[in-house]
């Protein structure tokens, strides 16, 4: 019972990587105009804000670095010293006053963010009972939830006005210009005063990194992992990357890849996407405003919580292959139901956002969690976790680019994009049901050793 309770404890201190991880994605989108007035930005700075930041290259980088980090020197020394980086990205962030700061804040919170996901998702899976594993890994994608739900009300509650006083946020006047007054002794006006709505928002970033600092540093090194480098005993371990070449060289290896690839890349593919330009989408093609697009964007991450609530209670006692196929099947079908009623229906954007968010709860990236943490032997376990994650992040930022030009500028490409998503998900829902892992109900040891025998 002790073991429940601290199984369940750390799963939640390290679950505060993926709410920063995902609110930082989503304080840098939303407060991507405010930045581009007050320093006078082009879209060119904004596209290299984007493919350098959390949600593309930056986290990618940092992916490949920590998993290898994670190996070597453990999971612990992660959970010690990352937050720290976090925090000096999100500070360069909240202080910049010239496109170079900014650009920097972005790359060191991006990377940061990388570096902290495959150790996350290890040690989550590593420090949980058999029968607590995916409840703990659903647990940890609830965070993915919170974090953009809270940035959103945030960013809400404290957006400046855009056509007069009435439509700033309820705070924009108590806070954010109480604040900017006390802090530049009442100078800031215009744009600069307005960018100071997303400076607090990353200053709350900042504040929950630096909780999750205090917490995670108080963390136990993972069993499996002392008993790995144990195994090894005198042996050389070489550098860093000294893993690479085995992981590439094992055929086992290299089948899960292609599985994992075969149902996360896809999947991702349509995720990051949604993740990115939903908002632009109803926008666009459905003609919503901006504060109903926004309305509807968070009505989503509430769904999108309650649904991996539940998917948590009941991963470990359900046939997961069922599972899988019902949360996939669902994102299809808001696919066809998005088409078919049409993109400018109100009822076909609620109806999508209602069954969208449903499959975001019951998501390809919790199974890809739970089954990358479980199939890949300790050995080498956050580093292949770094590079699917560095593979997934990086060929999503240059999908990002050709998905701009096939959906054009008002969305007159709206149809052949949907129809790609479809197809982009057709394929997850094949491989992930037809070659769903058998590892419920098994411990981490006995899975590798079913795998990989005695040899690794």
């Amino acid at each position: 019972m002790e073991k429940k309770k601290s199984s369940l404890k750390s799963t939640i201190a390290v679950s505060l990587t993926n709410y920063l991880d995902a609110g930082a994605i989503v304080a840098g989108a939303s407060g991507l105009t405010l930045w581009q007035n007050y320093l006078g930005l082009t879209e060119g700075h904004l596209g290299l804000l984007n493919a350098i930041s959390a949600n593309c290259l930056g986290a990618a980088i940092g992916a490949i670095i920590g998993g290898f980090l994670a190996d070597k020197y453990g999971r612990k020394a992660i959970y010690t010293y990352n937050m720290l980086v976090y925090m000096l990205g999100v500070a360069l962030i909240m202080l910049s006053v010239n496109f170079p700061m900014l650009l920097a804040g972005f790359l060191v919170t991006g990377t940061s963010v990388g570096v902290g996901v495959p150790a996350s998702w290890t040690y989550i899976s590593e420090s949980s009972e058999v029968g607590n594993r995916g409840r703990n890994i659903g647990i940890s994608q609830m965070a993915w939830g919170i974090g953009p739900t809270i940035i959103l009300i945030l960013g809400t509650l404290l957006a400046p006005p855009t056509s007069g006083a009435d439509s700033a946020g309820v705070l924009f006047a108590p806070v954010v210009e109480s604040l900017a007054g006390i802090l530049t002794g009442g100078a800031a006006e215009g744009t600069a005063l307005n960018v100071f709505s997303s400076r607090i928002v990353f200053a709350s970033l900042f504040v929950v990194a630096f909780i999750a600092w205090l917490l995670q540093r108080r963390l136990d090194e993972s069993e499996e992992w002392k008993a790995q480098k144990a195994k090894q005993g005198g042996k050389p371990q070489g550098g860093v990357f000294s893993s690479f070449g085995s992981l590439f060289t094992n055929k086992v290896n290299i089948r899960t890849i292609l599985f994992l690839a075969g149902i996360y890349l896809t999947w991702n593919l349509v995720s990051s996407v949604m993740g990115f330009f939903q908002q632009h989408i109803y926008e666009t093609a459905g003609g919503l405003s901006n504060q109903h697009a926004n309305m509807l964007s968070v009505a989503q991450w509430v769904i999108i919580i309650i649904t991996t609530f539940i998917f948590s209670m009941i991963v470990d006692k359900v046939n997961q292959r069922w599972l899988y196929f019902f949360g996939v099947g669902m994102g299809v079908v808001a696919w066809i139901i998005i088409v078919t009623i049409g993109v400018n229906s109100i009822a076909g954007l609620l109806f999508f956002t209602l069954i969208w968010g449903i499959q975001a709860g019951v998501s390809v990236q919790s199974f890809y969690a739970l089954w990358a943490s479980e199939l890949f032997p300790a050995k080498y376990r956050a580093a292949a976790q770094g590079i699917m994650f560095f593979i997934v992040r990086g060929v999503s930022a240059l999908w990002g680019i050709g998905f701009v030009y096939i959906y054009g500028e008002n969305g007159e490409g709206f149809t052949l994009a949907a129809y790609i998503m479809m197809a982009l998900l057709l394929v997850s829902l094949v491989i992930g049901t037809v070659w769903t892992p058998q590892t419920r109900g098994k411990t981490l040891e006995q899975i590798t050793k079913e795998r990989y025998g005695d040899n690794i």
